[in-house]
């Protein structure tokens, strides 16, 4: 034998050696951990394993009517496997302690809605979809779990994956958009952040993936509603980001509260067992959302009993809030309603997570006291945040380059937004400090310096009605009311406004406009400060429109009339600098939309990858009768996905195909150069889209297949390049395969959805 052939056997042999211990070092913790679950199960009575499905509050904080009771008591009975809404190493170790002294000392896991950062708060999750920036986003989720870690907490109820296309939905703030890529590609990092590379390290927190699924798309943008689609949308757009995050290692999911196709999701068998175990092979536990259990009982599924059993044959472990597993499931068993091999797994699941956890070495690892004092809101924590908010910052508009502010003369500063701080984290900031966070008063002159003079006045309330103010206010977030005339509140910014060299009117939604419960049909700028924003501009003053949002706002008539729009969504706490940053030019705006802004209400749900029909509007036009328009308003969107400006101006050169031919199995590369034609240096999402031109199926007019943020200096080149396989352009059949079509494709490369280069090549 030559001694080359020789030497390659001695390396496979090692390579294959080595692979064989690698899989016996997996097999061997998965065989220890099996066993040692399988020893404490088998001392485990029916009572005890149905207590471990039992998630409760810890009464700090809810997202429902319900509040948990008796809970210390069931704990010392070992009828609770879990609490949330519990946070501070001293209160969750005492809770702990209760159950280490329960028969079996079976230790809890503690949960907390950790939605956008723990105490150092993030722009909302649709703001940091705005981003586009995927190391930033899962440094977002590192920080906040070794925050919450910190703080005794061990469990996540994030990330919120659901696409949405109805901007009349509230929870579109708490997901990252309309589009399925991106919303998947965001979802494999915020669970990397999260999880890092080994739960049983103190500063990783398990992810639970929500809701699952489909809803975003409840019917007419209404929280909790009806969801009710075909499979090839399900497939191809709904479900992908909930697969990205399980694949990425996600312990948990939540079901949402919806029903799907007729089956409420928290009874869905399909779902939770055909879909999610068995076509999907998820290994982790399933939880309701809160109270989504009893709930079924409204849905008219049957009393609490049935409810109860018919959720846990769905696949369902875990009960949040409901009890109706601790209190029906052990005479469900008795009645031959449910099995003890279901009990004993989803026993065996949760029981899973709390081993993965390390809860089990020691239960009170999360509960240090010197970490919660200083690993909590550190000023490198505030930088990255601050830095994300100006990340996440969309320019809208900017005519006669009204941006960026001079640090010099007056600014008046007015909107209902102007001086609120408890409104700048945004929704679902439970555990931020409301009192300290700056407001955009304090956080422009924090940035502008002495030799800005900053005027405010109140301008409108947030909105002409009381109670519905009220009702946007929730929560800690409220805004004081001024009950003078209309008119007189506005004189009163006017005046200001015409000694000020210019005007930033800080407008648009309280944070609680968005989030659960809180769908609008009416998705504009509330009237009274649209009034506001009109007289400001009879002023002839420049106005800057600070905008404020969790969602995409119907604002044409703004964009026709406003010379500059800075989107700013809800930026966390550190919100209020960051505007200030992109306001005064120290940092250059680069956030793209991840969603469609809509001309009006009336073309929701409207997003950018929808299908053709048999009779498209060509493009350019405005109506043609027996074609799929409007009579009254274009087809076209106010602002398209992707879309965002910047203080500087992009180039891009034709599309460079490396072959107009791709081969399966292979792969292609299309290239553009992108140049920075502007004096200042700034960062560009440079977007790739694909179409399918003839399927076996209809295919939407654009698909997101890749992107890249670059940063570019003034005058600077730079070529980007991006590769395309047949992977890349798959997608379910009627069939529900997996497939990619032999046939001819076009590609765009772009800054937006809408202003792209176009090429072409064809899959053989």
């Amino acid at each position: 034998m030559k001694k080359a052939n020789f030497l390659f056997i001695l390396l496979a042999l090692a390579a294959m050696n080595s692979m064989a211990q690698t899989k016996k070092t997996v097999s061997a913790e998965q065989a220890k951990m099996n066993a040692f679950i399988s020893g404490l199960m088998a001392k485990m009575t029916v009572d005890e394993k149905i207590g471990q499905l039992n998630l409760v509050t810890g009464g700090e904080a809810t997202t429902g009517s319900t509040v948990s009771t008796d809970v210390e008591a069931k704990i010392a009975k070992g009828s609770v496997g879990g609490i949330f809404s519990m946070t501070t190493p001293e209160k969750i170790r005492k809770t702990q302690e209760v159950a280490m002294k329960s028969r079996l000392k079976i230790p809890l896991i503690f949960g907390q809605d950790v939605i956008h950062g723990y105490k150092t708060t993030f722009p909302i999750p649709l703001a940091l979809a705005a981003s586009w920036d995927l190391p930033m986003i899962q440094n977002s989720a590192r920080i906040a779990a070794t925050e919450a870690s910190a703080d005794g907490i061990n469990w996540t109820f994030s990330p919120m994956v659901d696409i949405s296309r109805d901007a009349r939905w509230g929870r579109i703030s708490e997901g990252s958009g309309e589009d399925t890529f991106l919303g998947s590609e965001i979802a494999k990092v915020m669970v990397k952040g999260y999880q890092g590379d080994d739960l049983k390290k103190i500063n990783t927190i398990m992810a639970c993936v929500k809701h699952f699924a489909l809803y975003g798309a409840a019917e007419s943008g209404r929280d909790y509603n009806t969801t009710d689609m075909s499979l090839d949308r399900m497939y191809n757009d709904y479900l992908p980001p909930y697969k990205a995050a399980l694949d990425a290692g996600a312990g948990s999911i939540m079901v949402s509260f919806n029903d799907i196709n007729g089956v409420p999701a928290t009874a869905n068998k399909w779902l939770l067992t055909d879909l999610l175990r068995k076509q999907w092979g998820f290994d982790g536990f399933v939880v309701s959302d809160y109270t989504g259990v009893s709930e079924l009982i409204e849905h008219g599924l049957g009393d609490l009993q049935t409810v109860s059993a018919k959720s846990l044959n769905a696949g369902n472990d875990m009960d949040m809030v409901s009890e109706g597993f601790l209190t029906t499931l052990k005479k469900s068993l008795q009645e031959g309603k449910v099995t003890l091999a279901q009990i004993n797994n989803s026993c065996r699941l949760i029981l899973e997570a709390k081993y993965k956890l390390g809860l089990f070495e020691d239960p009170y690892r999360h509960c240090n006291d010197e970490r919660a004092k200083n690993e909590i809101l550190t000023p490198a924590n505030l930088k990255a945040a601050r830095e994300a908010a100006t990340q996440s910052f969309v320019l809208l508009k900017n005519d006669n380059k009204t941006l960026p502010l001079k640090k010099s003369g007056t600014i008046a500063l007015v909107g209902p937004l102007a001086n609120t701080r408890a409104n700048m984290p945004g929704t679902w900031s439970v555990n931020a400090d409301l009192v300290n966070t700056p407001s955009l008063l304090e956080g422009l002159q924090n940035v502008a310096g002495n030799k800005v003079k900053i005027v405010h006045a109140l301008g409108a309330n947030l909105t002409a009605d009381a109670t519905l103010q009220t009702h946007s206010t929730m929560f800690g977030r409220d805004i004081p009311r001024d009950n003078r005339p209309e008119e007189e509140i506005i004189e009163e910014a006017v005046k200001i406004a015409k000694n000020a060299d210019v005007v930033v009117a800080a407008l648009g939604e309280s944070s609680e406009m968005s989030g659960e419960s809180s769908s609008r049909t009416d998705i504009g700028i509330p009237e009274t400060q649209k009034k506001l924003l009109a007289a400001l501009l009879k002023t002839g003053k420049p106005v800057v429109l600070v905008l404020f949002t969790g969602r995409p706002l119907a604002i044409k008539w703004e964009s026709e009339n406003v010379p500059a729009i800075l989107n700013v969504w809800f930026g966390g706490i550190q919100s209020a600098n960051a505007i200030g940053d992109v306001l005064f030019g120290d940092v250059n705006p680069s956030g793209k939309l991840p969603v469609t802004f809509p001309q009006n209400v009336g073309q929701v749900p409207i997003y950018y990858s929808h299908k053709n029909t048999g009779r498209p509007l060509a493009e350019g036009k405005w109506f043609t009768k027996f074609r799929s328009n409007y009579l009254d308003v274009s087809n076209d969107p106010l602002y398209p996905f992707g879309y965002g400006l910047s203080y500087t101006t992009f180039g891009y050169s034709d599309i460079k195909l490396s072959s107009n031919t791709l081969t399966k199995g292979k792969s292609i590369t299309a290239t553009v150069t992108v140049t920075n034609n502007g004096a200042v240096e700034g960062k560009e999402v440079v977007q790739l889209y694909t179409r399918d031109l003839v399927g076996s199926s209809t295919r939407p007019v654009k698909e997101l297949k890749g992107f890249q943020k670059i940063s570019l200096k003034a005058g600077e080149s730079k070529e980007v390049s991006f590769t395309i396989s047949e992977n890349d352009l798959k997608f379910y059949n009627s069939d529900l395969k997996y497939i990619a079509e032999p046939g001819d494709f076009k590609l765009f490369i772009g800054a937006n959805s809408h202003d792209v280069k176009e090429s072409a090549f064809t899959l053989k």
